[in-house]
Protein backbone atom coordinates (compact mmCIF):
# COMPACT_ATOMS: atom_id res chain seq x y z
CA UNK A 1 0.00 0.00 0.00
CA UNK A 2 1.16 3.70 -1.09
CA UNK A 3 1.75 6.14 1.58
CA UNK A 4 -0.46 7.96 -0.09
CA UNK A 5 -3.41 5.29 0.59
CA UNK A 6 -2.47 4.69 3.83
CA UNK A 7 -2.68 8.03 5.05
CA UNK A 8 -6.36 8.40 3.16
CA UNK A 9 -6.98 5.25 4.88
CA UNK A 10 -6.52 6.64 8.12
CA UNK A 11 -7.88 10.00 7.77
CA UNK A 12 -11.17 8.78 6.56
CA UNK A 13 -10.97 5.69 9.93
CA UNK A 14 -10.01 8.91 12.39
CA UNK A 15 -13.44 10.67 10.67
CA UNK A 16 -15.46 7.49 11.60
CA UNK A 17 -14.19 7.52 15.16
CA UNK A 18 -14.48 11.24 15.53
CA UNK A 19 -18.26 11.06 14.05
CA UNK A 20 -19.03 7.62 17.01
CA UNK A 21 -17.99 10.28 19.45
CA UNK A 22 -20.45 13.04 18.63
CA UNK A 23 -23.13 11.03 19.60
CA UNK A 24 -23.84 11.52 23.81
CA UNK A 25 -26.83 11.14 25.56
CA UNK A 26 -29.52 13.31 25.17
CA UNK A 27 -28.67 14.19 21.63
CA UNK A 28 -31.69 13.66 19.14
CA UNK A 29 -30.55 11.25 16.57
CA UNK A 30 -32.35 10.31 12.91
CA UNK A 31 -31.87 6.51 13.10
CA UNK A 32 -33.11 4.06 10.22
CA UNK A 33 -34.77 0.75 10.51
CA UNK A 34 -32.53 -2.32 9.99
CA UNK A 35 -34.32 -4.97 11.86
CA UNK A 36 -37.32 -5.57 13.76
CA UNK A 37 -37.36 -8.09 16.70
CA UNK A 38 -40.28 -9.24 18.54
CA UNK A 39 -38.96 -6.81 21.74
CA UNK A 40 -36.92 -4.14 19.85
CA UNK A 41 -35.64 -2.27 16.66
CA UNK A 42 -32.07 -2.15 15.64
CA UNK A 43 -31.64 1.29 13.83
CA UNK A 44 -28.52 2.75 12.51
CA UNK A 45 -27.76 5.82 13.61
CA UNK A 46 -27.77 8.31 10.64
CA UNK A 47 -24.48 10.27 10.23
CA UNK A 48 -22.31 8.06 12.45
CA UNK A 49 -22.05 4.64 10.96
CA UNK A 50 -23.31 2.98 14.50
CA UNK A 51 -26.21 1.56 15.55
CA UNK A 52 -28.35 1.67 18.56
CA UNK A 53 -31.65 -0.13 19.73
CA UNK A 54 -35.34 1.00 20.44
CA UNK A 55 -37.02 -1.22 23.41
CA UNK A 56 -40.36 -2.24 22.60
CA UNK A 57 -41.36 -0.11 25.71
CA UNK A 58 -39.41 3.25 24.50
CA UNK A 59 -41.03 3.16 20.86
CA UNK A 60 -44.27 4.83 22.07
CA UNK A 61 -46.20 7.18 24.97
CA UNK A 62 -49.54 4.57 23.88
CA UNK A 63 -49.66 0.56 24.41
CA UNK A 64 -48.42 -1.09 21.46
CA UNK A 65 -49.65 -4.76 21.17
CA UNK A 66 -47.43 -5.38 17.96
CA UNK A 67 -44.38 -4.15 16.95
CA UNK A 68 -44.64 -4.78 13.18
CA UNK A 69 -47.73 -2.32 13.82
CA UNK A 70 -45.95 0.50 14.04
CA UNK A 71 -42.25 0.21 12.09
CA UNK A 72 -40.70 -1.58 9.22
CA UNK A 73 -37.55 -2.01 8.00
CA UNK A 74 -36.56 0.92 6.80
CA UNK A 75 -38.59 3.82 8.33
CA UNK A 76 -36.55 6.75 9.54
CA UNK A 77 -37.93 7.62 12.90
CA UNK A 78 -36.52 10.77 15.11
CA UNK A 79 -34.88 9.40 18.27
CA UNK A 80 -33.38 10.33 21.27
CA UNK A 81 -29.97 8.59 22.70
CA UNK A 82 -30.87 7.87 26.56
CA UNK A 83 -27.66 5.49 27.28
CA UNK A 84 -24.89 3.24 26.23
CA UNK A 85 -25.70 -0.35 25.99
CA UNK A 86 -22.24 -1.45 26.07
CA UNK A 87 -18.72 -1.24 24.70
CA UNK A 88 -19.31 -3.42 21.28
CA UNK A 89 -20.07 -0.93 18.92
CA UNK A 90 -20.70 -3.41 15.74
CA UNK A 91 -23.49 -4.53 17.81
CA UNK A 92 -25.32 -1.70 18.91
CA UNK A 93 -23.11 0.30 21.45
CA UNK A 94 -26.65 3.10 22.22
CA UNK A 95 -29.76 2.54 23.72
CA UNK A 96 -32.54 5.31 21.84
CA UNK A 97 -36.17 6.19 22.76
CA UNK A 98 -38.96 7.28 20.79
CA UNK A 99 -41.52 7.84 23.87
CA UNK A 100 -39.28 10.38 25.35
CA UNK A 101 -38.57 12.30 22.70
CA UNK A 102 -42.49 12.17 21.56
CA UNK A 103 -43.20 12.76 25.83
CA UNK A 104 -40.92 15.74 25.65
CA UNK A 105 -43.18 17.21 23.00
CA UNK A 106 -46.36 16.18 25.09
CA UNK A 107 -44.89 17.82 28.34
CA UNK A 108 -44.42 21.14 26.62
CA UNK A 109 -48.20 20.88 24.76
CA UNK A 110 -49.30 20.52 28.55
CA UNK A 111 -47.70 23.07 29.55
CA UNK A 112 -48.50 25.54 27.12
CA UNK A 113 -52.39 24.59 27.98
CA UNK A 114 -51.66 24.65 31.69
CA UNK A 115 -50.16 28.25 31.11
CA UNK A 116 -53.11 29.27 28.84
CA UNK A 117 -55.43 27.92 31.46
CA UNK A 118 -56.84 25.04 29.50
CA UNK A 119 -58.01 21.77 29.91
CA UNK A 120 -57.08 18.15 28.74
CA UNK A 121 -59.28 14.94 27.88
CA UNK A 122 -57.10 11.63 28.61
CA UNK A 123 -58.49 7.99 29.42
CA UNK A 124 -58.36 6.69 32.94
CA UNK A 125 -55.69 3.68 32.28
CA UNK A 126 -55.75 2.22 35.78
CA UNK A 127 -57.25 2.33 39.89
CA UNK A 128 -54.74 3.04 42.10
CA UNK A 129 -54.49 3.42 45.77
CA UNK A 130 -55.27 7.02 46.55
CA UNK A 131 -56.37 7.96 42.77
CA UNK A 132 -56.48 7.55 39.11
CA UNK A 133 -53.77 7.31 36.27
CA UNK A 134 -54.70 8.66 33.11
CA UNK A 135 -52.78 8.44 30.13
CA UNK A 136 -51.93 12.56 28.61
CA UNK A 137 -49.21 11.36 26.48
CA UNK A 138 -47.53 11.27 29.67
CA UNK A 139 -48.40 9.69 33.20
CA UNK A 140 -51.15 11.77 34.87
CA UNK A 141 -52.75 11.25 37.98
CA UNK A 142 -55.96 12.29 39.38
CA UNK A 143 -56.22 12.41 43.54
CA UNK A 144 -59.40 10.21 45.13
CA UNK A 145 -60.22 14.22 46.24
CA UNK A 146 -60.08 15.38 42.77
CA UNK A 147 -62.27 12.83 41.42
CA UNK A 148 -66.12 14.61 42.32
CA UNK A 149 -67.14 16.92 44.33
CA UNK A 150 -68.94 14.56 46.39
CA UNK A 151 -67.28 11.36 48.13
CA UNK A 152 -66.71 8.13 45.93
CA UNK A 153 -66.34 4.19 47.36
CA UNK A 154 -65.53 2.67 44.45
CA UNK A 155 -63.04 4.31 41.86
CA UNK A 156 -62.98 1.07 39.68
CA UNK A 157 -65.90 2.67 37.67
CA UNK A 158 -63.47 5.59 35.91
CA UNK A 159 -61.18 2.41 34.70
CA UNK A 160 -61.24 3.26 30.50
CA UNK A 161 -63.68 6.34 30.83
CA UNK A 162 -62.23 9.31 28.90
CA UNK A 163 -62.68 12.23 31.25
CA UNK A 164 -61.78 16.06 31.06
CA UNK A 165 -59.39 17.09 33.72
CA UNK A 166 -57.94 20.59 34.85
CA UNK A 167 -54.29 20.83 35.02
CA UNK A 168 -53.17 21.60 39.11
CA UNK A 169 -49.43 20.75 39.27
CA UNK A 170 -46.94 20.42 36.19
CA UNK A 171 -43.26 19.54 36.48
CA UNK A 172 -41.57 17.61 33.96
CA UNK A 173 -38.18 17.22 35.12
CA UNK A 174 -40.08 14.59 37.64
CA UNK A 175 -42.50 13.44 35.17
CA UNK A 176 -45.06 14.82 37.82
CA UNK A 177 -48.83 15.53 36.25
CA UNK A 178 -51.92 16.31 38.72
CA UNK A 179 -54.85 16.43 37.58
CA UNK A 180 -58.54 17.29 38.78
CA UNK A 181 -61.68 16.16 36.98
CA UNK A 182 -63.83 17.57 40.52
CA UNK A 183 -62.73 21.05 39.02
CA UNK A 184 -64.58 20.37 35.62
CA UNK A 185 -67.71 19.34 37.59
CA UNK A 186 -68.13 22.25 39.90
CA UNK A 187 -67.22 24.77 36.89
CA UNK A 188 -69.94 23.01 34.99
CA UNK A 189 -72.39 23.11 37.91
CA UNK A 190 -71.72 26.67 38.77
CA UNK A 191 -72.49 27.65 35.06
CA UNK A 192 -75.55 25.64 34.97
CA UNK A 193 -76.65 27.20 38.52
CA UNK A 194 -76.08 30.33 37.27
CA UNK A 195 -78.53 29.33 34.13
CA UNK A 196 -81.01 28.02 36.22
CA UNK A 197 -81.46 30.34 39.01
CA UNK A 198 -81.68 33.02 36.17
CA UNK A 199 -84.81 31.27 34.26
CA UNK A 200 -86.77 29.20 37.20
CA UNK A 201 -89.45 31.25 38.72
CA UNK A 202 -91.67 30.03 41.78
CA UNK A 203 -95.16 28.25 40.68
CA UNK A 204 -92.55 26.34 37.80
CA UNK A 205 -92.94 22.86 37.47
CA UNK A 206 -90.61 21.36 36.49
CA UNK A 207 -89.12 17.16 36.34
CA UNK A 208 -85.35 16.70 37.93
CA UNK A 209 -83.99 13.37 40.01
CA UNK A 210 -83.28 12.61 43.33
CA UNK A 211 -79.29 13.26 44.58
CA UNK A 212 -79.56 12.78 47.82
CA UNK A 213 -81.92 11.64 50.72
CA UNK A 214 -82.25 12.87 54.92
CA UNK A 215 -83.76 12.59 57.82
CA UNK A 216 -85.20 16.07 57.05
CA UNK A 217 -86.45 15.84 53.34
CA UNK A 218 -85.13 14.96 49.61
CA UNK A 219 -82.62 17.20 47.50
CA UNK A 220 -83.57 16.82 43.94
CA UNK A 221 -81.09 17.82 40.88
CA UNK A 222 -82.59 20.21 38.33
CA UNK A 223 -79.81 19.57 36.16
CA UNK A 224 -76.63 21.22 38.11
CA UNK A 225 -78.39 23.04 41.41
CA UNK A 226 -79.93 20.92 43.35
CA UNK A 227 -83.32 22.10 45.15
CA UNK A 228 -85.11 20.48 48.91
CA UNK A 229 -88.35 18.80 49.35
CA UNK A 230 -89.17 19.27 52.58
CA UNK A 231 -90.50 16.41 54.24
CA UNK A 232 -93.79 18.04 54.95
CA UNK A 233 -93.94 18.55 51.15
CA UNK A 234 -93.12 14.85 49.79
CA UNK A 235 -96.90 13.50 50.04
CA UNK A 236 -100.21 14.91 51.15
CA UNK A 237 -100.18 11.71 53.76
CA UNK A 238 -97.30 11.50 56.51
CA UNK A 239 -94.02 10.38 55.60
CA UNK A 240 -92.15 9.68 58.58
CA UNK A 241 -88.82 9.19 56.65
CA UNK A 242 -88.18 10.62 53.03
CA UNK A 243 -86.32 6.86 52.28
CA UNK A 244 -89.92 5.05 53.03
CA UNK A 245 -91.01 6.69 49.30
CA UNK A 246 -87.99 7.80 47.56
CA UNK A 247 -84.90 6.54 46.02
CA UNK A 248 -81.42 7.69 45.30
CA UNK A 249 -81.90 8.32 40.85
CA UNK A 250 -85.80 8.29 41.13
CA UNK A 251 -87.27 10.32 38.06
CA UNK A 252 -89.66 13.43 39.86
CA UNK A 253 -91.88 15.84 39.08
CA UNK A 254 -91.39 19.21 41.35
CA UNK A 255 -93.13 21.99 41.59
CA UNK A 256 -91.21 25.15 42.91
CA UNK A 257 -91.99 26.95 46.18
CA UNK A 258 -89.09 29.13 46.29
CA UNK A 259 -86.22 30.39 44.93
CA UNK A 260 -83.01 32.37 46.95
CA UNK A 261 -79.92 33.04 44.55
CA UNK A 262 -78.32 34.56 47.45
CA UNK A 263 -78.58 31.40 49.25
CA UNK A 264 -77.89 28.97 46.90
CA UNK A 265 -81.29 27.39 47.75
CA UNK A 266 -84.64 26.59 46.25
CA UNK A 267 -87.37 25.15 47.66
CA UNK A 268 -89.70 22.52 45.77
CA UNK A 269 -93.02 20.13 46.56
CA UNK A 270 -93.38 16.80 45.43
CA UNK A 271 -97.06 16.92 46.70
CA UNK A 272 -97.70 19.95 45.15
CA UNK A 273 -97.98 18.42 41.00
CA UNK A 274 -100.15 15.45 42.89
CA UNK A 275 -103.82 15.57 42.45
CA UNK A 276 -105.08 17.33 45.07
CA UNK A 277 -106.70 15.22 48.04
CA UNK A 278 -110.22 17.52 47.71
CA UNK A 279 -110.67 16.70 44.20
CA UNK A 280 -113.76 15.28 43.81
CA UNK A 281 -114.36 14.54 47.68
CA UNK A 282 -118.24 15.12 46.77
CA UNK A 283 -117.85 11.72 44.60
CA UNK A 284 -115.30 9.96 46.95
CA UNK A 285 -117.49 10.70 50.07
CA UNK A 286 -121.04 11.52 49.23
CA UNK A 287 -123.08 12.11 52.38
CA UNK A 288 -124.70 9.30 53.93
CA UNK A 289 -121.37 6.84 52.84
CA UNK A 290 -119.62 5.38 55.58
CA UNK A 291 -115.40 5.38 55.18
CA UNK A 292 -112.69 3.62 57.24
CA UNK A 293 -110.27 6.62 58.60
CA UNK A 294 -107.59 7.46 61.23
CA UNK A 295 -107.77 9.64 64.22
CA UNK A 296 -104.98 11.97 63.21
CA UNK A 297 -105.62 14.84 66.18
CA UNK A 298 -108.14 14.70 69.26
CA UNK A 299 -108.95 18.13 70.59
CA UNK A 300 -111.72 19.79 73.45
CA UNK A 301 -114.69 19.26 70.87
CA UNK A 302 -114.01 16.62 69.04
CA UNK A 303 -111.66 14.65 66.91
CA UNK A 304 -110.34 14.98 63.04
CA UNK A 305 -110.04 11.71 61.42
CA UNK A 306 -108.36 11.06 57.78
CA UNK A 307 -110.36 9.33 55.73
CA UNK A 308 -108.12 10.04 52.57
CA UNK A 309 -104.51 11.30 52.39
CA UNK A 310 -104.53 14.72 53.14
CA UNK A 311 -108.44 14.70 53.93
CA UNK A 312 -109.27 14.79 57.18
CA UNK A 313 -112.79 15.39 58.81
CA UNK A 314 -114.61 16.41 61.81
CA UNK A 315 -115.99 14.04 64.25
CA UNK A 316 -117.96 16.74 66.83
CA UNK A 317 -118.11 15.40 70.03
CA UNK A 318 -121.61 14.75 70.10
CA UNK A 319 -121.12 12.67 67.05
CA UNK A 320 -118.39 10.18 68.91
CA UNK A 321 -120.88 8.44 71.13
CA UNK A 322 -124.30 7.88 72.10
CA UNK A 323 -123.16 8.10 75.59
CA UNK A 324 -122.21 11.53 77.23
CA UNK A 325 -118.28 11.69 77.07
CA UNK A 326 -116.06 14.46 78.85
CA UNK A 327 -113.55 14.67 75.92
CA UNK A 328 -112.95 13.17 73.02
CA UNK A 329 -109.35 11.59 74.87
CA UNK A 330 -112.12 9.47 76.84
CA UNK A 331 -112.64 6.65 74.32
CA UNK A 332 -110.54 7.53 71.26
CA UNK A 333 -107.30 7.77 70.99
CA UNK A 334 -104.40 9.47 68.10
CA UNK A 335 -103.67 6.53 65.49
CA UNK A 336 -106.85 4.59 66.10
CA UNK A 337 -108.52 3.11 62.82
CA UNK A 338 -112.20 4.13 63.27
CA UNK A 339 -115.38 3.74 61.22
CA UNK A 340 -117.36 6.96 60.21
CA UNK A 341 -120.38 8.10 58.34
CA UNK A 342 -120.43 11.40 55.95
CA UNK A 343 -123.07 13.51 57.36
CA UNK A 344 -121.92 16.44 55.27
CA UNK A 345 -119.63 17.67 52.48
CA UNK A 346 -118.54 21.00 51.12
CA UNK A 347 -115.81 20.50 49.03
CA UNK A 348 -115.16 24.42 48.57
CA UNK A 349 -114.63 25.09 52.19
CA UNK A 350 -112.64 21.64 52.34
CA UNK A 351 -115.04 20.11 55.18
CA UNK A 352 -116.10 17.28 56.13
CA UNK A 353 -118.49 16.69 58.80
CA UNK A 354 -118.69 12.85 60.50
CA UNK A 355 -119.81 10.20 62.72
CA UNK A 356 -118.94 7.58 64.45
CA UNK A 357 -122.09 7.10 66.80
CA UNK A 358 -124.73 7.41 63.55
CA UNK A 359 -122.79 3.70 62.79
CA UNK A 360 -123.15 2.37 66.24
CA UNK A 361 -126.63 0.66 67.79
CA UNK A 362 -128.63 3.36 70.44
CA UNK A 363 -128.44 1.80 73.83
CA UNK A 364 -131.42 0.57 74.86
CA UNK A 365 -133.81 2.61 76.90
CA UNK A 366 -131.87 6.04 75.66
CA UNK A 367 -133.95 8.53 74.40
CA UNK A 368 -133.48 10.10 71.01
CA UNK A 369 -131.16 13.37 71.54
CA UNK A 370 -133.44 16.51 70.41
CA UNK A 371 -132.50 18.41 67.29
CA UNK A 372 -130.51 21.65 67.42
CA UNK A 373 -132.41 25.06 67.90
CA UNK A 374 -130.24 26.66 65.59
CA UNK A 375 -132.09 26.61 62.10
CA UNK A 376 -129.10 26.19 59.84
CA UNK A 377 -127.87 23.34 61.85
CA UNK A 378 -128.75 19.73 60.27
CA UNK A 379 -130.36 18.30 63.24
CA UNK A 380 -127.73 16.40 64.22
CA UNK A 381 -127.93 17.35 68.18
CA UNK A 382 -126.18 19.36 70.23
CA UNK A 383 -122.92 18.86 71.84
CA UNK A 384 -122.52 17.65 75.14
CA UNK A 385 -120.91 20.06 77.43
CA UNK A 386 -117.22 20.48 77.94
CA UNK A 387 -116.71 20.25 81.39
CA UNK A 388 -113.34 22.57 81.69
CA UNK A 389 -115.48 26.21 82.12
CA UNK A 390 -112.43 28.29 81.90
CA UNK A 391 -110.78 26.34 78.43
CA UNK A 392 -111.30 28.85 75.45
CA UNK A 393 -112.72 26.14 72.57
CA UNK A 394 -110.33 27.17 69.63
CA UNK A 395 -112.39 25.86 66.91
CA UNK A 396 -110.74 26.05 63.28
CA UNK A 397 -111.43 28.69 60.71
CA UNK A 398 -112.73 26.07 58.10
CA UNK A 399 -115.42 24.25 60.84
CA UNK A 400 -116.68 27.98 62.04
CA UNK A 401 -119.30 28.76 59.26
CA UNK A 402 -122.86 27.61 59.72
CA UNK A 403 -122.91 24.77 56.99
CA UNK A 404 -120.28 23.00 58.23
CA UNK A 405 -123.24 20.32 59.91
CA UNK A 406 -122.71 22.07 62.97
CA UNK A 407 -122.73 25.62 64.03
CA UNK A 408 -120.85 27.61 66.02
CA UNK A 409 -123.71 28.52 68.49
CA UNK A 410 -123.93 24.18 68.54
CA UNK A 411 -120.47 23.70 69.84
CA UNK A 412 -120.08 26.75 71.98
CA UNK A 413 -123.34 27.18 73.38
CA UNK A 414 -123.34 24.95 76.78
CA UNK A 415 -120.14 26.73 77.56
CA UNK A 416 -121.70 29.81 77.21
CA UNK A 417 -125.34 28.98 78.99
CA UNK A 418 -122.86 27.88 81.79
CA UNK A 419 -120.94 31.24 81.86
CA UNK A 420 -124.75 32.77 81.91
CA UNK A 421 -125.61 31.33 84.59
CA UNK A 422 -122.12 31.76 87.30
CA UNK A 423 -122.97 35.52 86.02
CA UNK A 424 -126.51 35.10 87.81
CA UNK A 425 -125.14 33.47 90.70
CA UNK A 426 -122.77 35.76 91.58
CA UNK A 427 -125.22 38.74 91.13
CA UNK A 428 -127.72 36.68 93.96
Amino acid sequence: MSEKNEAENTETMADALKSVETVHIGDTVKGEVLAVEDKQLVVGIEGTGVEGVVPLKELSTQPIDDIRSVAKVGDKLDLVVISTIGKDKENGQYLLSKRRLEAQKVWKEIQAKFDAGETITAPVTSVVKGGLVVNAGVRGFVPASMVEDHFVEDLSQYKGQELEFKIIEIEPSENRLILSHRAIVEAGKAEARKEIFAKIQPGDVVEGKVARLTNFGAFVDLGGVDGLVHVSEIAFDHVDKPSDVLKVGQDVKVKVLAVDPERDRISLSIKATLPQPWDDIDEKAPAGSTLTGTVKRLTSFGAFVEVFPGVEGLVHISQISHEHIATPQDVLKEGQEVQVKVLSVDPDQHRLALSIKALQERPEGMEEERPSRNNNSRGEGRPRRNNSRNEHTKIPAEYQQDDSGFSLGDILGDALKDAAKGAEDNDK
